[in-house]
This record gives C-alpha cells, sequence and structure tokens, in this order.
C-alpha cells in the first residue's frame, strides 16, 4: 500500500521554465513547508535530457535533494536517449518505472504529471 502523505511528481517535459518553476520549485517546497511527508520525482523521456544537459536544472535538483527530495528515472528512457551514464554521474538511480507507476495508479497514490 502507498503512503497518502507521500507525493509522486512523473516529469516527462523537456522545458527548462516548467522544471525549475514547477517541477522542482514544488518538489523543494512541498518539504520545506510541510505540504507532504516524502515527494519524488520521476524523470520520465525528455526530462531525463534536460537533467543530463542543463546546469541551471542540476542546481535546482542540488537544492531539494537538500531538503530530501529524491529523484528517480525511467532507465529505458535514459538508456534510449543516450543519457543513462550521465544521469548515473548526477546520483540518479535509474529503473523500471512501468509497473511502478501502474501500481500508484492503481492505489489512486498522490501523483502530478507535468
Amino acid at each position: 500500500m502507498t503512503d497518502p502523505r507521500h507525493l509522486h511528481i512523473l516529469w516527462t517535459t523537456g522545458d527548462s521554465e516548467t522544471a525549475r518553476h514547477m517541477v522542482l520549485m514544488y518538489a523543494r517546497n512541498s518539504l520545506v513547508h510541510g505540504w507532504w511527508d516524502a515527494v519524488t520525482v520521476i524523470l520520465w523521456g525528455a526530462a531525463d535530457r534536460l537533467v543530463a544537459s542543463d546546469a541551471a536544472v542540476q542546481e535546482e535538483i542540488r537544492l531539494a535533494r537538500s531538503v530530501g527530495v529524491s529523484f528517480t528515472a525511467c532507465v529505458a528512457c535514459a538508456r534510449n536517449l543516450g543519457v543513462l551514464d550521465r544521469l548515473a554521474e548526477l546520483g540518479i538511480e535509474t529503473k523500471g518505472w512501468g509497473a511502478p507507476l501502474t501500481e500508484l495508479l492503481n492505489e489512486r497514490a498522490p501523483l502530478i504529471t507535468i
């Protein structure tokens, strides 16, 4: 059973402004202000490439991690986009997310998709 106080953010956009001013800002502030007990950001698709290449986004991830936000990425996407090694260098866990995402959806867990 999923934790109803654990927010997952499914981040699929490759847009830097959306990443910095919505995904990462909300994730960080969610923990700083106690809106959620835990926040996990799931990188999927274009977000993988953005994180691998954008220093400003990487800095925002560092700040989010410093308050406890967790980051993980779809391993198939990272492999297909050629950024698997770069995400590993940045300390982002990669794994198959198809089944776990389906479980979150089936359990109606708190999930934002961007």
